[in-house]
């Protein structure tokens, strides 16, 4: 199986100082053939403007990761965290049993750009925990680099942990370069292209695409022009 989400088809949002993009059903834009892949419930594309934001607000039993595309982040939340994510940070936030946070651009002059993610953890009800870790883009170019992964083997990998059985890939890649990664028997992948432009297993898809994958030997990724690449291997 392998099927395109093109970015124009995501549901869309404008409240003035946010714009923002769902690839799954969030919010207002309700799409039942949307509302997840396997584990990954949200992947929104967010533009907020300066000096704007959203205020504290909670969550629970989700795994929540930001990753910021252009200008920077500000996160405050009521297990005394407070950092301010910029491009390379990779923010994981596991509300568990409960969590109030906030997010603001504090900004004068520039839009922040981001993507937030959410995974269903396959434990709830545990422990709020929070961890932040950044990756450069030499560790991500050209190859695959692991950000994030299931709690009992993140630490080896360098990663942000979650409480999921499912990892998360980055990397950055250009023109005649060729990267592969085989899917394992059982896994799905979902393969969002965060900048740029390339091939996805012979798929032309450009900034805001996607390409879900099930029962595929490997992933292609080629023909590219400064394209950033999250891959989700899921269950």
């Amino acid at each position: 199986m392998q099927r395109v989400r093109l970015s124009a088809e995501r549901g869309y949002a404008d409240h003035g100082w946010l714009q923002s993009y769902h690839s799954f059903s969030f919010a207002d834009y309700y799409d039942p053939a949307h509302m997840h892949f396997g584990a990954l419930r949200v992947i929104n594309e967010d533009w907020i403007a300066p000096g704007m934001g959203f205020p504290t607000h909670g969550h629970r039993d989700m795994e929540i990761i930001t990753y910021v595309l252009e200008g920077e982040l500000a996160h405050r939340d009521s297990m005394g965290n407070g950092s301010v994510i910029t491009p390379g940070n990779v923010q994981r936030m596991s509300a568990g049993r409960g969590i109030q946070h906030s997010e603001f651009n504090h900004a004068k002059d520039r839009k922040t750009h981001l993507l937030q993610i959410w995974i269903q953890p396959n434990v709830r009800g545990g422990d709020p925990s929070y961890e932040e870790k950044h990756f450069t883009q030499a560790e991500k170019s050209g190859q695959w680099r692991v950000l994030a992964a299931p709690r009992e083997v993140a630490a080896e990998l360098g990663a942000v942990a979650i409480q999921a059985q499912a990892y998360l890939y980055g990397t950055y890649l250009e023109g005649d370069a060729m990267l592969s990664r085989p899917l394992a028997a059982g896994r799905r992948a979902y393969v969002h292209v965060a900048r740029g432009e390339l091939h996805v297993n012979g798929q032309a898809l450009q900034a805001g695409d996607a390409l879900l994958i099930g029962a595929e030997t490997d992933i292609v990724l080629d023909q590219a022009r400064a394209a950033e690449v999250l891959l989700f291997d899921l269950e």
